[in-house]
């Protein structure tokens, strides 16, 4: 595309011209309206200043908890070559840095894992996911592990050289389990009618772990009813077409059909 220069004495009626629609264009279309004076800034308030803030955790919710997973290597470093129910099967056996106990299986379901390979159709462990959720431009494993009562276990795992990393545990009775960007958003019921939780898991390079970023309780949308379908008016049957029924099997009259 070429660009075609204008004028020196064409650019300054123009600009003049501009600054003149400026000053005098009060009450044109399109003009631009105050929506008002903006709200004051409100200064947030500390609330009992006197008491002496806390310095741990009373609870450890297995936030940041990782693990390496033993005896699995990642060949060049792509998780994408990696068989899932191995990387379940090992992870059985995996250490974690910081033992919460949250990222325990029920045995039920760790009889169903050990046993993926002889009883196929009962294996828990879900088709698995890739992403890049840590930013290094590689692959992560994402994995679900089906529980009893509807909750689902959700792993993410990150390669480092060829080892592989566990970066994340949760489990939870979930609706719905999305990729959204490099972020694993889970939605759960709630006890409330009409709300569910929606937590966002992301990467964190501090903790070197994927951490809840925004934990929320929203609103679900309302389920309006169905709108019946349009019927089709049909004509009244006229007297001659009443007249004219057929006979049906078995020697009796079948008259003709009236109006849906």
């Amino acid at each position: 595309m070429r660009l075609h220069r204008v004028p020196a004495a064409s650019r300054t009626a123009v600009c003049a011209v501009a600054a003149l629609a400026l000053l005098t264009g009060c009450g044109a279309a399109g003009e631009l309206r105050s929506a008002g004076d903006a709200p004051s800034a409100v200064e947030p308030r500390s609330l009992w200043p006197e008491l002496p803030p806390a310095s741990a955790a009373p609870y450890d919710y297995g936030e940041g908890e990782t693990a390496r997973i033993p005896g699995i290597r990642v060949p060049g470093g792509d998780v994408r070559r990696l068989d899932p129910v191995a990387v379940a099967q090992a992870e059985l056996k995996a250490e974690t840095d910081r033992d919460s106990g949250l990222d325990e299986l029920p045995d039920a379901t760790v009889r169903k894992v050990e046993a993926c390979r002889t009883a196929p159709d009962d294996c828990p462990v879900l088709a698995p996911y890739h992403r890049d959720l840590t930013g290094d431009g590689r692959d992560d494993l994402v994995l679900g592990i089906r529980m009893p009562d509807r909750q689902l276990a959700v792993r993410v795992y990150m390669p480092d050289g060829d080892r592989l990393i566990r970066i994340m545990s949760t489990y939870d009775a979930v609706i719905s389990v999305e990729l959204a960007g490099r972020d694993v958003i889970m939605r759960a019921p709630s006890v409330m009618p009409g709300y569910e939780y929606r937590t966002a898991w992301s990467w964190d390079g501090r903790q070197r772990a994927m951490l809840p970023t925004r934990d929320e309780i929203l609103r679900t949308p309302e389920h309006r009813k169905a709108p019946e379908p349009r019927r089709t008016p049909h004509p009244k049957p006229t007297p001659t077409s009443a007249s004219a029924a057929t006979p049906a099997p078995g020697g009796s009259a079948r008259p003709s059909a009236g109006p849906r």
